[in-house]
């Protein structure tokens, strides 16, 4: 018998780092016993933040899928800035190249909605002109 889906949950933990807490208590799942996957499964990602989402069956027991990191973050850490600019018409805090954009591209490309890695690095580079980042070598 299949088991019936009671909801889905979206998260993010930074690796290695999950406990329980207000987060997962509304989800109604054991909460160590996910921590205890979601930090094992995260043991080689360390520093980064994890995505993840959890579907949560009427039984109470659970599955759940890692997420690459957000974009967000990778552009940060590549042009060495702590936060993104708080006006991105006005303000550029920092650069990355588009070598770069492509490199983050091709780690998310599983998660983008993309056909190829150029597309995927437009979006990239799209996000980053949002952040205040410029993306050089972009025509």
């Amino acid at each position: 018998m299949k088991k019936r889906v009671q909801m889905l949950k979206k998260i993010q933990f930074p690796a290695m780092q999950a406990k329980p807490g207000p987060a997962l208590a509304s989800a109604g799942i054991n909460m160590p016993d996910f921590c205890s996957q979601f930090n094992d499964k995260t043991k080689d990602r360390a520093g980064e933040i994890v995505p993840c989402i959890i579907t949560i069956y009427e039984d109470k027991s659970f599955d759940f899928v890692l997420k690459t990191q957000p974009a967000a973050g990778m552009i940060l850490k590549a042009a060495g800035v702590k936060k993104g600019a708080s006006n991105s018409k006005t303000e550029l805090v920092g650069k990355i190249t588009y070598d770069q954009a492509k490199e983050i591209a091709e780690h998310k490309m599983a998660d983008l909605n993309a056909h190829d890695i150029d597309a995927a690095a437009r979006i990239i580079a799209g996000t980053a002109r949002n952040m205040g980042i410029e993306v050089e070598g972009l025509e």
